[in-house]
């Protein structure tokens, strides 16, 4: 290969780094930027409907209070497998019932007088029966009181019923992040929306929408707490206060400016439990960047070139009350 050849592949190659450099890196740090997170009520394990702006469809959660039966499933599994590995009382005391009889045999066959020689005359036949009867007595009794102390009572033993306890109802929020707790309940009714209305929105409520996505990013973008508190729910809260909290640690603060809606459709919107869900395909640019806090170098992203998202945003509000973002998932 000639000198001429080799400087101008050289030159290819050169034209070729540069441009791969003006590329934008796209930072993961900003709100969404790391996956799903966060829940869509009874319908959290369901994926939302596709829709012109993202028809791909929107990805899984890869955080939310609400489990997924593919969560649940191995620590049932874990939970049975232990308690089949689990000796039961009556396995034992069978075993030491028949060792002690083989032992006895054995000590009878050593001392000359044969293996079942206590068994030769009638009355020793009847003891043996005997022994065996209280033996097999003393072990169901012991089987009955272990079986009652094993099974759980009731939650409501004791305890006034329902209506007349006047506990008041949660806020929004609160009962998204109490969902953690019902692991089963939360689970077993993940795809049941059969107890969910239809709700009609109105222009207002995208206007909503579209001052949201605005403001969240910026108060996330100035690591404002009462911001993110007045227009997320508590679980989301949650979720971006972990991610503020581990970039301050590693001495980065993450920066996003210029937040414009492109384009947006509904996806389903529905009502359960005093609660209205909307969720909506938004596609957005913004210009977002992770600094260095102490030297502001730019780290990850592009702190001049805009990029382009398309994301599904939850929002959930009580009647009459006002939207809050309650998940985020990235489109498919």
């Amino acid at each position: 290969m000639s000198l001429i050849s080799l400087a101008r592949r050289g030159r290819v190659v050169a034209v070729l780094a540069g441009a791969l450099l003006l590329v934008p890196v796209l930072a993961e740090a900003r709100p969404g930027g790391k996956g799903g997170f966060g829940s869509r009520g009874s319908r959290t394990e369901a994926p939302p409907a596709r829709t012109n702006t993202a028809p791909n469809g929107a990805q899984p959660f890869q955080r939310s209070a609400t489990p997924s039966p593919s969560q649940a499933a191995p620590a049932a599994g874990a939970a049975a497998a232990a308690q089949a590995a689990r000796p039961s009382m009556a396995r034992n005391l069978m075993m030491g019932v028949g060792a002690g009889l083989l032992g006895a045999g054995l000590f009878g066959l050593l001392s000359g007088s044969g293996f079942f020689s206590g068994l030769a005359s009638l009355a020793g036949i009847f003891g043996f029966l005997l022994q065996i009867a209280l033996i097999g007595g003393a072990i169901w009794l012991a089987l009955r009181f272990f079986r009652r102390r094993s099974e759980p009572q009731l939650a409501t033993a004791g305890a006034p019923l329902a209506r007349d306890t006047m506990q008041p109802q949660p806020q929004p929020g609160e009962r998204m992040g109490a969902m953690a707790g019902g692991a089963g309940a939360a689970t077993a009714a993940a795809l049941d929306t059969s107890h969910t209305t239809p709700v009609e929105l109105s222009g207002d409520d995208f206007n909503a929408f579209e001052r949201l996505l605005t403001e969240i990013n910026e108060a996330y973008s100035n690591e404002d707490e009462k911001g993110l508190r007045d227009r997320v729910t508590p679980e989301m809260f949650g979720y971006f206060d972990d991610d503020l909290t581990a970039n301050g640690r590693k001495g980065l603060v993450d920066r996003v400016s210029d937040v414009k809606l492109l384009q947006g459709d509904l996806s389903e919107a529905w009502g359960e439990d005093g609660f209205e869900f909307a969720t909506v395909a938004m596609r957005f640019s913004l210009i977002n960047a992770l600094y260095e806090r102490a030297t502001g170098k730019v780290v990850e992203g592009n702190a001049t070139v805009p990029q382009e998202v398309a994301e599904y945003w939850t929002f959930v509000r009580s009647r009459g009350g006002a939207w809050k973002l309650s998940a985020i998932q990235p489109a498919a």
